[in-house]
């Protein structure tokens, strides 16, 4: 896969499950959605879903997906995989795959993600993918995923998580920009330095979500669970109204 992100989450592997599963808790860590709601499906069908992400304020990106899970597996562990697509003209990630793993440890649950997607917008969406937006969507799943975990093992809400994080960066920003502002041109130059070396050294508060915390390269070969082969590609969303819930 093209992407790769773990953590050790120290928490029990239900709760973890609960957490990435139920897509209401799913959107509230998540940096890369901003809303996921299931759609109808019939008895034995997979999970088809809805997702968004709002790019802008005005804007609002939007594709469909498939998923599946298993809970009871010969040793233990747990996976989902999904398979998913935006027909949106603006959206540079036109249709992907991936998985979770959940694997017990004596420790927590080792919680990992592999997944790849093709890029839209010819050679310049390629150009554009392989600079900005893969290293992009690497950082958001891991800052996600630290995210994740301060609410399972510490009880911090992704939204007080948010906060906590968003007011480190301010403070880091300032260690950079107050000395050109404020300090006599002598000693702008080396406080200027001092204050950058603070901000990109000094680690993030244990409660604040930190993409470095997080795995970025797999620790030894990985392969993609079968349960993603069964699942076809997303073909968009069903209309409920064409296609209600069976009973």
């Amino acid at each position: 896969m093209g992407l790769y992100v773990e953590t050790q989450v120290r928490a029990d592997l239900e709760t973890l499950w609960e957490h990435t599963q139920e897509p209401a808790r799913h959107q509230r860590w998540d940096l890369r959605f901003t809303e996921i709601a299931y759609l109808p499906r019939a008895e034995g069908e997979p999970q088809h879903f809805r997702y968004a992400t709002r790019v802008l304020p005005f804007l609002v990106v939007a594709g469909t997906g498939v998923s599946a899970g298993e809970r009871h597996r010969a040793g233990g562990d747990r996976v989902s995989a999904l398979r998913f697509s935006s027909p949106h003209p603006l959206s540079l990630l036109a249709e992907g795959s991936g998985y979770w793993r959940y694997v017990p440890t004596p420790d927590g649950v080792r919680f990992l993600t592999g997944y790849d997607y093709r890029p839209r917008w010819g050679r310049l969406g390629r150009l554009a993918d392989r600079l900005v937006f893969r290293p992009l969507m690497g950082w958001a799943t891991a800052w996600s995923f630290d995210r994740l975990r301060l609410w399972c093992e510490r009880g911090v809400s992704p939204e007080r998580a948010l906060g906590h994080w968003l007011l480190e960066l301010a403070a880091r920003v300032l260690l950079v920009a107050a000395p050109p502002a404020l300090a006599p041109l002598p000693l702008a130059v080396p406080l200027t330095v001092l204050g950058l070396a603070a901000a990109v050294l000094v680690p993030p508060s244990a409660r604040t979500p930190a993409a470095r915390r997080c795995l970025r390269t797999p620790p030894a070969r990985t392969r993609e669970p079968r349960l993603l082969a069964t699942l076809e590609p997303s073909r968009g969303p069903r209309d409920p109204a064409a296609a209600p819930e069976q009973p």
